[in-house]
This record gives C-alpha cells, structure tokens and sequence, in this order.
C-alpha cells in the first residue's frame, strides 16, 4: 500500500515528506496506521550519521496507532486493535526465552545497522530508489507502518495515543533505568545526570523508590524546576559548579549510591563516575557515537567497589513492564504526559530544531 512517510536522503539532511510503498505484512507483521510518534534524541543522532544506520532511510520509533491487517501467523491482535509500538527482537534466542528480549541475539540487526527484514528483504520501497526501513523494526515517521507484532503492546482505550507513543523508548528506558537496574535501596541518593526525556523519565521513576534524595544535574535552569516539579528532590546545576563535589556536598561527603547517566556525553559520564560513594553503582542509559571509550581508574574501581553498569532500553520487557507503566499513569504517579509538546506531523523539521535546541523535551508528532 501506499504511505505517506518522512525521509532523511543522506546525513545531516532535512526530513522530507513523501510517497513511499510499503510491503505486505509478513505472516509474523502488523500494518499498523499511525496516530502519534514521539522524537526521540537517537532519531537525531541517526540522522546525523553518529547512530550508523543505512541512508536514505525513513527514521520513527516511539509510536502507536491502530492496526489495519494483521498476517497469517498472528494471534492476540485484530483490525481495530490500539498499539504502543516498542523495539523488535527474535522470539528464539536464548535472551528472548529468558524474558529479555532488549538482549536479544539479532537486537543490532533487527533495530539498527540492517535498515531492512532480518532476511534482508525491504518493508518500504519508493519509485524513485530505496529507501531503509525498519528502524527500531518499526520506523514509524509515517502514517502507516509495518511492525512485528513482538514489537506491539496492547494500548487502552482511555488513554490518548499521542500520550502512550513515548513509552515505546524513552519513557521505559528512563524509568526501567531505576526500577529494573539500579534498584535504589531505602534511605539511598540517586542522582540522574541530564535532565531530557529520559532523564526526567528517571526522575519519576526514582520518586516511585524508597530513595531518600533524588537530584537531578543539568545545564537549564528550566528543565531543573521540571525535575523538581516531577519528584527530584534537590538541583544542580552544573555550568555553575563542579558537580561530584557538590553530590558530595548534598551527601555529607559520601557521595551518590547510584547514579543514572542519560546524556551521552563522555565528560558528563566521567563526573558521574566521580560522584558515586564507596559501592555505588553508575547506569549508563545515554549512547554517545560509536567507538567512543573512557579511562577507568582500575584501583579505585576495584578498592571502591565501584560498579559501572550499561543498559538497553532500562532492561524492559515492554510486554510485561509498559501495561505496568500505563497504571502509574493512571493512578498519577507517572505523569510523563508532562514532557509532551505535540507538532503536526507535516512540521516534523520544527520539532527536530525543538528537540536540539531543548525548548521542547518530548515532542510528539501527530497524524
């Protein structure tokens, strides 16, 4: 069927709305007509080349929509059927048999580097050249996409769809980097450095724990009264001090039980190494470009007891862990709603320049 979707023709490019064909669902797929999708920072970076993924290439996905065909193989979906889309993976690795799915054997290839099927073949075609697909196995800056239906979560009915897309990526990537990683112990100091969707994402998910200080680091004085107006509990800014000195400050001189790192900046990464206490332990959620590397003091790693720990979408099974988001929701406990600034999809390079220059934290497009 015909589409219409957002391309990015060569790196660094504008997004360009444009016709595009996709193929049939699979007997494993879901076409899936698009109501909302949410920007996220790694569409930005795929874009500009420091996310290797093949271009010309039609990017997306956070989404969610309805389902209009589903193939052969598929149970528990219908036509009619509301949809959170997440990441794709196998179903029949050893990861995916254990319920960890964001470790899936084929994850690169399903999600990133293919730009295409496992089996190589194309979900979306244009009459005037290729053009990669599959990003996230859903790229959903379009209005229709084709999706594994491992990669669909059954949606409620009273919940906005345009409110639901950012749990695909970042609203369970922030708050899975607490709840399901760090795990913050009763009476602990959990300091999340970066204070975008992710990160704030981590801050809500930090107030749902028994940690006794939640602090949030950034350079905006606005997105830190965000922060404390979703749970952080202290602010530090960092272009106006040295920030592990400050954590330590805050804590009596200890220094940080836990800290979530959402920037993907190297330097950022090397203060919250820093700022952790004797034991603590660091989640490195954001992804700077590839091949980048830090230096690790090994003695005091190992005299410290310092862990340093990586992450996938904060370790979620979006099947199991976004229904449970949804009831925070629900219940007021996690207002991400708060983070959304909605566009039109037809000003798609509006809310990118938004996104990059901070005025907007979650942009969410809008079919």
């Amino acid at each position: 069927m015909k589409t219409t979707a957002a391309i990015v023709e060569s790196t660094g490019a504008a997004f360009e709305l444009a016709e595009v064909v996709l193929d049939d669902p699979r007997p494993d797929e879901l076409l899936v007509r698009i109501a909302a999708v949410g920007m996220c920072h790694t569409d930005l970076s795929a874009r500009s080349g420091a996310t290797p993924f093949p271009l010309p290439a039609v990017l997306g996905h956070e989404g969610a929509g309805v389902v209009e065909a589903v193939g052969a193989r598929v149970v528990g979906f219908a036509p009619g059927d509301r949809v959170v889309i997440s990441f794709n993976s196998c179903g029949s690795c050893s990861s995916c048999w254990m319920g960890r799915p964001v470790y899936c054997d084929h994850w690169i290839a399903l999600n990133l580097l293919g730009g295409s099927r496992l089996d190589g073949s194309a979900p979306i075609t244009r009459a005037t050249g290729p053009v990669h697909g599959h990003f996230f196995g859903q790229s959903t800056f379009a209005r229709h996409a084709l999706v594994s239906a491992r990669s669909a979560v059954p949606a409620p009915d009273d919940v906005p769809l345009d409110v639901l897309a950012p749990l695909g990526c970042s609203v369970q990537t922030g708050v899975g980097s607490v709840l399901n990683v760090a795990r913050p112990t009763a009476g602990s100091t959990l300091v999340v450095f970066g204070a975008g969707g992710v990160g704030l994402a981590a801050i809500m998910g930090a107030r749902l724990t028994a940690a006794s200080r939640v602090v949030a680091v950034d350079i905006r004085p606005d997105r830190l009264k965000l922060a404390r107006a979703l749970g952080a509990s202290h602010t530090v800014d960092a272009g106006e001090c040295n920030v592990p000195e400050a954590i330590r400050d805050l804590t009596g001189g200890a220094g940080a039980d836990f800290v979530i790192e959402t920037s993907g900046r190297l330097p950022v990464l090397a203060d919250s190494i820093a700022s952790l206490t004797s034991a603590g332990t660091c989640v490195v959620v954001g992804a700077p470009p590839l091949g980048s590397t830090i230096p690790v003091d090994v003695p005091d790693l190992l005299g410290r007891g310092i862990r340093l720990v990586g992450t996938n979408q904060g370790d979620s099974n979006p099947r199991q862990f976004l229904p449970r988001l949804i009831e925070l929701h629900r219940a007021g406990r996690l207002p991400f709603d708060r983070l959304i600034r909605r566009f039109p999809f037809t000003e798609i390079n509006d809310a990118a320049a938004r996104a990059l220059d901070g005025s907007a934290v979650k942009p969410v497009l809008t079919m």
